[in-house]
């Protein structure tokens, strides 16, 4: 019996180290409506010189196949000064570039923007941790989404 459960626990020690690390969440509370926030958020994007390449409200799109999901939002925007020299770097990197921002109601009707940590981007795909871009990224989601929840 022992003799089936060595190999059974190796492999699953082996398959947990194979798992990529869970990207660190990065969550705000806004005092506006998702759709506000959101509005925030893409006109501090766009007057920042970043370009939105979607917005995604998937509460809408739940609608549609007749489910309910409280109000929730995502922002997909980018800067190609500032994704291509991640990805020239690590390919793989344009799996989580364009940056991404989610607003939602969450149960108790607090409106949350989250979006992951950029540093994850160099655990998850071997760049410099160091990587200029890396602190710029860090910093432009700071501002962008600070802007975005600002109460005035």
């Amino acid at each position: 019996m022992l003799r089936h459960i060595k190999p059974l626990i190796a492999a699953t020690l082996l398959g947990a180290a194979a798992l990529p690390a869970s990207a660190e969440m990065i969550s705000k509370t806004s005092p506006h409506t998702v759709a506000v926030t959101m509005d925030r958020l893409e006109a501090a994007v766009t007057g920042a010189g970043a370009t939105v390449f979607a917005r995604i409200n998937h509460a809408s799109g739940a609608a549609k196949v007749d489910m309910d999901l409280r109000p929730t939002e995502l922002l997909i925007f980018g800067n190609p000064k500032l994704g291509t020299p991640a990805m020239i770097d690590a390919q793989t990197a344009g799996l989580d570039l364009p940056l991404r921002v989610l607003a939602y109601a969450d149960a108790e009707g607090v409106v949350q923007v989250s979006y992951h940590d950029p540093a994850s981007l160099a655990s998850d795909h071997g760049l410099p941790v160091d990587a200029p871009y890396i602190a710029t990224m860090t910093g432009a989601l700071d501002k962008l989404t600070a802007k975005a929840v600002a109460t005035e």
